[in-house]
């Protein structure tokens, strides 16, 4: 019976990080959808809107470090509650008014927050779930991209729904992390809050991934596939509009896309479980992933449709890769908190630049033809570094 009650209680305990995980994209990728609709209400430049994206990923790099000092202060419990209602803030706030400045604010909250919230749960399912952690982070990475999919379908349904209100559709997403927050302060329990155990202690002083070379490797692993996210889920919409599509169109590939990444977020973990060996599944996803942006680019039609799922294959399994290549490195749960904030700073950091260059590319030349090549190179990119490892292994 006692091992029933332990069962019931880890998973409620998944259930709740799953939906900490809801929460971590919809203030951020919610914009997407309504990427043409707020920059013709704003008055605002492609370059000012991509800072809408790029802000947020930006905070969730320099604030990422934060991570291990708040979790040892508060505890996990604590620290994520907390980081929870910040979000929720971020998302009620902008139903106030339509305001740019606002949007801007609220945006580097939810960035703040959610650069905070994911170190803390890296460490917190290593340490809770050391023998199945892959599995676990691939119900975090579930949960995340489930957040980023419900995002980018409703978020043009509540537009439409609410008399074309923009505000009410961007600040709908508040009640997410309300039953986030209700849910995970019922569920974990403040005991459980062990960043550095005895055993620990015994094993020597954690290793600094900021001079560890691998882990420099990782970090801008993580930078690069980030920025394939970030830039596709702000990007898609506007680039299929160029291409002839309408707004609802538009919207139902980039929510097409982001139920194959939902899907893939989960089951791609699960089969690394089977089948552990990155380097393989690196190798096979950057060059599937060539593919499919080369598809996007010159393709028309069903064709098109096509691209798109392959794109959200590749999405789906880089991401959750990105989260477990430090956790793979981390001999202990201090190590997997360190190393994981500063692969997630590094790389959000790298990542909330190219949004913006995609911006700026589109507003001097007119076309996407550039944007296409960035998100060529950033696979590239991502093969490279998968080669680094191998090397370094």
């Amino acid at each position: 019976m006692k091992n029933k009650q332990w069962t019931f209680s880890m998973i409620l305990v998944v259930v709740s990080i799953f939906l900490v995980a809801l929460n971590m994209r919809p203030a951020v990728t919610g914009i997407g959808p309504l990427f043409n609709i707020l920059k013709a209400s704003l008055h605002v430049s492609n370059t000012q809107m991509s800072l809408l994206t790029s802000i947020p990923v930006f905070c969730m790099g320099l604030f990422a470090p934060l991570a291990v000092p708040l979790q040892k202060k508060l505890g996990t419990k604590i620290a994520i509650a907390l980081l929870i209602i910040i979000v929720a803030l971020a998302n009620g706030l902008r139903f106030l008014e339509e305001n740019y400045v606002l949007l801007v604010v609220t945006s580097f909250a939810a960035g703040f927050a959610i650069a905070i919230i994911g170190p803390i749960v890296n460490a917190y399912i290593k340490e809770k779930f050391p023998k199945r952690f892959a599995t676990v982070v691939g119900v975090y990475s579930f949960g995340i991209g489930t957040g980023a999919t419900l995002s980018a379908a409703l978020t043009v349904s509540f537009y439409n729904r609410f008399n074309q209100h923009w505000t009410v559709a961007l600040g709908s997403w508040v009640v997410l992390a309300v039953i986030a927050l209700v849910f995970w302060l019922l569920v974990v329990r403040s005991k459980q809050d062990h960043l550095t155990s005895q055993e620990e202690m015994t094993q020597g002083a954690a290793r600094n991934p900021w001079k560890n070379r691998r882990a420099w490797t990782i970090l801008v692993y993580f930078g690069l596939q980030t920025s394939l996210f970030f830039s596709m889920m702000s990007w898609l919409s506007p680039m299929l509009q160029d291409k002839g599509f309408s707004l609802v169109a538009a919207s139902s590939m980039l929510t097409y896309m982001s139920i194959v990444q939902m899907i893939g977020n989960i089951v791609i973990p699960m089969l690394m479980e089977k089948w552990p060996n990155r380097i393989t599944w690196l190798v096979a996803l950057g060059a599937l992933g060539i593919i499919g942006f080369i598809l996007l680019w010159v393709g028309t039609g069903a064709m098109l449709w096509v691209a798109v799922f392959i794109i959200g294959i590749v999405l789906s399994g880089l991401f959750p890769i990105g989260l477990l290549l430090p956790l793979d490195e981390a001999r202990t749960n201090e190590e997997a908190n360190s190393w994981s904030s500063m692969v997630l700073s590094g790389g959000f950091m790298m990542s909330s630049i190219i949004p913006i260059l995609i911006g700026y590319c589109y507003d001097v030349t007119g076309n996407h033809a550039f944007t296409y090549v960035i998100f060529i190179v950033l696979m590239l990119g991502i093969i490279t570094t998968t080669f680094i490892l191998k090397k370094n292994n």
